[in-house]
């Protein structure tokens, strides 16, 4: 019900009517928000964390006082005997014990309990390596689908630019004002740009499924986004300064490193159960014997049963002298696992380092490129305004007017391109860089 509710609260509008397919209206910072709360890897992150709770709790159950309590019946079919016909035994026993046990000192619980402690922070950082992950490939994919809604709507706006063209075209040429080849001409244009609208609304919906996968919303809901490129480039760039090739946050190197810390844990508490251990304990029974009155009983005494109730309390020292080199052996293993994870961090690290540079290096190139296209935009616009106006006008011709209309709708799709280009280029950046947000 929880997670139902928050679904709610972060979508603008979510109905279903009869002949009315559900629909779900998100933003960016929603569909984090969704993606955070719903998607299977980042719950599975979220128990494994849980789990490591658990196991250090039963390792602290180790150093707790450990209570069993047990009970037996025994039936004698045949007694041992002396000469004399003297026998010993009872025909019925009954007994219950308790045993309690306390550990006093216990070195490899303690080692263990800190190791414990590892593993949590090494579960806790692969979660967080989940939801820098997951919110990077929202935030693409976002962008993606608004980059294919952007550019749909400037291949439908030149298609009608290209429609009314032709239409110019088609009257003039019945009036003998244009010739067959200018009409030709036009009419080829606007059957190229029919398949790749077909193309970009075919990308729209595979963007919009795969959304809904990390999302976990179900196929038949009809997902729409809310915001532009333009904003969210705006915004991007507010928040571009002091970018660094820091690399303390990065999420693969904190692993490698809490996970030799692991191994370090694990290797001082084997290195633990070399020591002795303490421990106290106590033992209380109650025991009744089915069989003749003993030799001093009353002579009225008529008891069947003789019982017994004894208690005792100790200590015990247990001290490890050979294991079969099973300890020792686990010592080696673990250094080699420390020694391999050591290489394997020095040259993680080499590598991330130059994941991050070229990570920056992309997204300040596409930051220049889309100021870049911005400008060749403008320049395309009033090309095509200085050409359809000498057509019309009758001193241009229709190449002209094809090549300017090409070049101006091109320019805009560049230009779409580039600010996803620098976005996604900064969601990869704060993904290698450790950046949640």
């Amino acid at each position: 019900m929880k997670r139902f509710l928050r679904i709610v609260c972060l979508t603008a509008g979510l109905f279903a009517a009869p002949g009315l397919s559900a629909q779900m209206r998100l933003t960016l910072s929603g569909a984090v928000e969704l993606a955070l709360s719903e998607n299977p890897t980042i719950r599975i992150a979220e128990m494994e964390v849980a789990r490591y709770d658990y196991v250090k709790r039963q390792t602290w159950g180790a150093l707790l006082p450990q209570v069993s309590a047990s009970g037996n019946y025994t039936r004698s079919i045949v007694k041992s005997e002396m000469r004399g016909g003297l026998s010993f035994g009872a025909d019925n026993t009954f007994a219950v014990q308790g045993d309690l046990s306390l550990p006093l000192f216990a070195p490899s619980v303690y080692r263990t309990l800190r190791m414990n402690d590892a593993q949590m922070a090494a579960a806790v950082e692969s979660a967080r390596a989940s939801r820098i992950t997951l919110v990077a490939e929202v935030k693409k994919t976002f962008y993606n689908i608004l980059l294919a809604e952007q550019s749909l709507a400037v291949l439908r706006e030149s298609e009608s630019t290209v429609q009314r063209t032709v239409d110019d075209t088609e009257v003039q040429y019945r009036n003998g004002l244009a010739s067959e080849y200018d009409l030709l001409t036009a009419q080829v244009q606007l059957s190229n740009l029919r398949p790749t609208i077909l193309q970009t609304e075919n990308s729209i919906k595979l963007a919009k499924l795969q959304l809904k996968m990390y999302l976990s919303v179900p196929e038949e809901v009809e997902l729409e986004v809310e915001g532009s490129l333009d904003a969210m480039r705006d915004e991007v760039l507010a928040g571009t300064d002091g970018l660094t090739i820091d690399l303390s946050e990065n999420t693969e190197l904190r692993s490698l490193e809490l996970q030799e810390e692991v191994l370090y844990s694990s290797l001082r508490a084997a290195n633990a159960g070399r020591l002795p251990t303490l421990a106290a304990f106590g033992t209380a029974s109650y025991t009744g014997n089915d069989m003749e009155p003993f030799m001093g009983m009353g002579a009225g005494d008529d008891s069947r049963y003789f019982w017994t109730h004894p208690i005792s309390v100790g200590l015990q020292l247990s001290v490890p002298i050979f294991s079969g080199l099973t300890k020792m052996n686990k010592s080696r293993e673990l250094k080699n696992q420390i020694a391999q994870i050591s290489l394997q961090r020095d040259y993680a690290r080499q590598q991330i380092d130059v994941q991050v540079r070229a990570a920056l290096n992309e997204l300040l190139t596409a930051r220049e490129t889309m100021f870049a296209q911005e400008k060749t935009v403008e320049q395309a616009r009033q090309a095509y305004r200085i050409s359809d106006a000498r057509y019309r006008a009758g001193a241009g011709t229709i190449l002209e007017l094809n090549s300017a209309q090409l070049a101006h709708t091109q320019a805009q799709l560049n230009f779409s391109q580039a600010i996803y280009d620098y976005l996604s280029a900064k969601a990869e950046y704060d993904r290698i860089a450790g950046r949640e947000r």
